[in-house]
């Protein structure tokens, strides 16, 4: 499935705060916590993950610090400062009352249809002289 790069950009900082509020990561595993919640329907790019963890660095919701793997590779780690689980308190707040009201938009969109397929088709009405 392919996604708006919009709606890709709005969720990006909020499902990152989200997963590395289960614990400190890394980018390789961040992109496949990612894949893994979305049942594969959501596929990042490093390209994408990197900036944005720069970024949220930048803003000091995430600390990084240099770690070495079992296989002897050196990666960064990040995890969320407490500035960063106010942030993801924040967004979760915002993104509850956008989740609310998609939904009732389009469970009143979805009652609209229903009754305008279980309506009598009215006759046309000839507009005109009489």
């Amino acid at each position: 499935m392919r996604f708006d790069k919009d709606l890709v950009a709005a969720s990006a900082t909020p499902l990152v705060l989200g997963i590395l509020a289960e614990g400190e990561s890394y980018g390789y595993a961040i992109l496949k916590r990612v894949t893994e919640l979305s049942g594969g329907r959501m596929q990042w790019t490093d390209g994408m993950l990197y900036p944005l963890l720069h970024r949220l660095e930048r803003l000091g919701l995430v600390v990084a610090t240099w770690g070495t793997s079992e296989a002897g590779r050196r990666r960064k780690h990040y995890a969320l400062t407490p500035a960063g689980r106010e942030a993801l308190a924040e967004r979760q707040e915002q993104w509850s009352v956008v989740a609310d009201v998609l939904q009732q938009a389009w469970d009143s969109a979805r009652r609209s249809a229903q009754q305008a397929a279980q309506a009598p088709a009215r006759p046309a009405v000839a507009e005109g002289w009489a």
